[in-house]
């Protein structure tokens, strides 16, 4: 709230700071979201645009970084209502890391990406829910204000997508 405080007094180190803060996670968020990786970087300063554009407007009642995911969310799904649900599939070769153990590093590869098809296959609401809570360890109440909802519903669409991930990961 200080940063946010400062910055809507004028200081641009506030809004740096601010970046600094919420940038990466807001990142990971997006990518597990199922946004493309070629877009993320793009999304979050979408995200910080609209934030800071707004912020006069913000009334503080979730956290500055719920609102600036639910932002960046938004921007998400009209990003995917833009493409029509379309995926865009690279056809040269991917990177091979150099490791020392290629099986160990090819199962988690595919681990890595049953886990993203999975969380991109939930229900909009479980897979936020989700993602915030587990990835971002935002606590219930939080998660409900940046989302909108109860946290009674935040409880049960995250059961629900721990349980079909963990369903779809076995």
């Amino acid at each position: 709230m200080e940063l946010v405080a400062a910055y809507r007094q004028g200081s641009e180190s506030a809004a740096t700071e601010l970046v600094l803060r919420h940038g990466r996670a807001l990142g990971r968020y997006l990518y597990a979201a199922g946004a493309d990786p070629g877009e993320i970087e793009d999304l979050v300063q979408e995200s910080f645009f609209k934030a800071f554009r707004a912020l006069s407007g913000w009334r503080g009642e979730a956290s500055f970084r719920g609102w600036l995911f639910r932002i960046g969310a938004n921007l998400r799904k009209d990003q995917y209502r833009r493409i029509g649900g379309r995926v865009t599939v690279p056809i040269e070769d991917h990177e091979i890391a150099d490791v020392a153990d290629p099986e160990g590093e090819m199962g988690a590869n595919d681990m890595e990406k049953r886990l993203r098809e999975g969380l991109v296959s939930l229900p909009r609401l479980q897979r936020e829910v989700f993602l915030l809570r587990a990835q971002q360890g935002m606590g219930y109440e939080e998660i409900c204000a940046a989302l909108g909802t109860t946290a009674g519903a935040a409880r049960v669409h995250y059961h629900h997508a721990v349980k079909r991930l963990k369903d779809l990961m076995q």
